[in-house]
């Protein structure tokens, strides 16, 4: 009896002796039992989701939808306008100074 017991105090103090000098390292024993559980009587049917079909995305084609179409539209418009402009500019500038051909 006294062999069991020394042996439980030198397991005890090596025990914490080892977790004193183990630098912050924790020793636990966890005994894992399973909580209540429940189980219902008869088995639970769900039925699935209804089958929805949505119709199909509407595809217009056109200067309204064809972004490229009109990004190219209004770059054309703008370089006219930007031409136009020059050429009145220099038209002007032409006749300020005695050039104008015409």
């Amino acid at each position: 009896m006294n062999k069991h017991l020394l042996a439980v105090v030198l397991g005890a103090t090596a025990l914490v002796a080892s977790s004193a000098a183990s630098a912050h390292i924790d020793v636990g024993i966890g005994i894992g039992l399973p909580g209540p559980v429940y189980v219902p009587d008869e088995p639970v049917y769900v039925p699935p989701p209804p089958v929805v079909y949505a119709p199909p995305p509407v595809v217009r084609y056109g200067y309204d939808d064809d972004w490229r179409a009109r990004e190219w539209q209004e770059r054309q418009e703008w370089r006219e306008r930007q031409w136009r402009r020059h050429e009145e500019h220099e038209h002007e500038w032409r006749e300020h100074h005695g050039w104008d051909e015409d």
